[in-house]
């Protein structure tokens, strides 16, 4: 039995019925890898059966405390229905890729059950008319609770449900024997036992973090009630700028529980050759830059763009490297500017630049787990506070970007062609933009608030006019008039 973290528990209360507080992956899949040549439902169930006993997530069911006097704690449940957990659907005709963008965004906005450990799979066929892939293709989009995992986390869980080649791997067989540990039920009594040692346990942290961040934590306590007026140093100065509140637009306010989604890939030779152009930029300065140009398009056509640049909110990892997946949320958030007040994108690449450092120091300055402390001490009640109040205000979207494998991956032999990274949006943040890369390519994919972003399509075209345009600034500026006659 693990009780969940301060991190963990926050998405959990961020469960409401107009804000789903899941993640999500899509991946098409080419059965033509198999060694018979098609992949048939029953054989993908049997491939997830045999590697789900490796990740204990996937048992993980919630347990509360009584009254809900503390944090819910995971227990392992002894088995797993995977019939339930994995199901099977096809879409309608004709099957192109906007029916399959509505699909999934109709399964993104259902919430989980929680009386099951709360994941779930579905297989989705009929891809009949989606350029570029072969006939018999199909999709697995695959749901988890943002308190069972992160971006980090997700990483490891796509490894573990693939394979590196298309024959048979017996290194998670069914032939061998697993013996999985089952929790009991706990008992009222034992819950509320924890409770007060728990209670106890916090106080401590509590007293030990004010000492670790001495005059660090009594600034950010003056800055976020505003008894702070005036910087005194540069670190202050950098927690003012991510503190300030971003201009209102469109994905401000109150989400709908309707959902858009939407998605690109963006070519890694055509990034190196724009970092090549721009010396010292990374895929992640350029990936924030084209997210900003895009941005800037689309408020411009509907005469909606703030004089004040948008700002994103960044999750980071906090992550110890050791590529686990039980771990829980190990993030933290930093709000940057997206600069969409630059017209020109190489200019605002290089802005961008100088952007990201900013950021990186602050979060090294403050700690890049400081909010994990925090949350993991203080009342649910505080946190949730902090969040929608003080933290939510300073940003308009969120932006994340996550390394994924550079090789292909299979799944019962089919080969994963495209792949989608579908997160979650908040009251506030009505649009969430996700880049993953893969094999060779960085999928973006969009999620919206309907309401907010009635078209998508539109909005994943900015992002394709944006990245053009940073590739043409960084191409070679030609000669004027032409070659010198002799």
């Amino acid at each position: 039995m693990k009780q969940l973290s301060g991190t963990d528990n926050l998405f959990l209360t961020m469960e409401k019925g107009n804000q789903m507080a899941h993640v999500a992956t899509l991946g098409i899949y080419d059965p033509s890898t198999a060694p018979t040549g098609q992949v048939r439902f029953k054989a993908i169930l049997d491939f997830f059966s045999s590697r789900l006993n490796h990740a204990q997530l996937f048992r993980r069911r919630l347990v509360r405390t009584p009254l809900d006097l503390d944090r819910p704690y995971w227990v392992d449940d002894p088995t797993i229905d995977i019939e339930y957990h994995v199901r099977h659907i096809a879409l309608p005709k004709p099957g192109d890729w906007r029916q399959l963008c509505i699909q999934v965004a109709r399964l993104h906005a259902r919430p989980i059950d929680f009386s099951r450990p709360p994941w779930e799979a579905y297989v989705i066929e009929g891809l009949d008319n989606i350029p570029g892939l072969r006939s018999g293709c199909f999709a697995v989009y695959n749901k988890m609770h943002h308190s069972l995992v992160d971006g980090g986390a997700g990483v490891e869980v796509i490894k573990l449900l693939h394979s590196l080649t298309p024959e048979p791997d017996d290194a998670y067989g069914e032939d061998r024997h697993w013996v999985t540990i089952a929790d009991r039920e706990p008992t009222a009594l034992e819950l509320l036992t924890r409770t007060v040692g728990t209670r106890f346990t916090r106080v401590l942290g509590a007293a030990k973090l004010s000492v670790e961040l001495g005059s660090t934590a009594l600034r950010i306590g003056q800055e976020q009630f505003g008894k702070l007026v005036k910087p005194v140093d540069g670190e202050t100065a950098d927690l003012m700028s991510q503190l300030s509140r971003a201009p209102t637009t469109r994905f401000s306010g109150k989400v709908s529980p309707h959902r858009v989604v939407d998605a690109l890939p963006l070519s890694l030779d055509q990034m190196k050759t724009i970092r090549e152009a721009f010396p010292g930029t990374t895929v992640n300065d350029i990936f924030m830059s084209v997210c900003g140009g895009a941005l800037r398009r689309y408020l411009s056509s509907k005469d909606e763009l703030p004089i004040a640049t948008l700002s994103a909110m960044i999750p980071m990892s906090t992550r110890s490297g050791k590529g686990e997946a039980d771990e829980g949320n190990k993030i933290g958030t930093v709000a940057m500017k997206l600069f969409t007040d630059i017209e020109d994108d190489g200019e605002r690449l290089r802005a961008t630049m100088l952007e990201t450092e900013r950021a990186k120091q602050s979060a090294e300055a403050l700690g890049r787990d400081l909010q994990a402390k925090l949350f993991d001490v203080i009342p649910t009640a505080v946190a949730d506070f902090l969040v929608n109040k003080i933290v939510t205000p300073t940003a308009n979207l969120t932006v994340s970007n996550v390394r994924g494998p550079n090789v292909p991956l299979y799944t019962a032999g089919a080969k994963l062609v495209t792949f989608m990274p579908v997160s979650m949006v908040m009251d506030g943040m009505g649009l969430n933009i996700t880049g993953f890369s893969y094999n060779g390519a960085l999928w973006v994919c969009t999620i919206a608030c309907r309401n907010m972003m009635p078209d998508p399509a539109f909005f994943t075209q900015c992002i394709r006019d944006s990245f053009d345009a940073h590739l043409a600034a960084g191409a070679p500026v030609k000669p004027k008039g032409g070659p010198k006659k002799r």
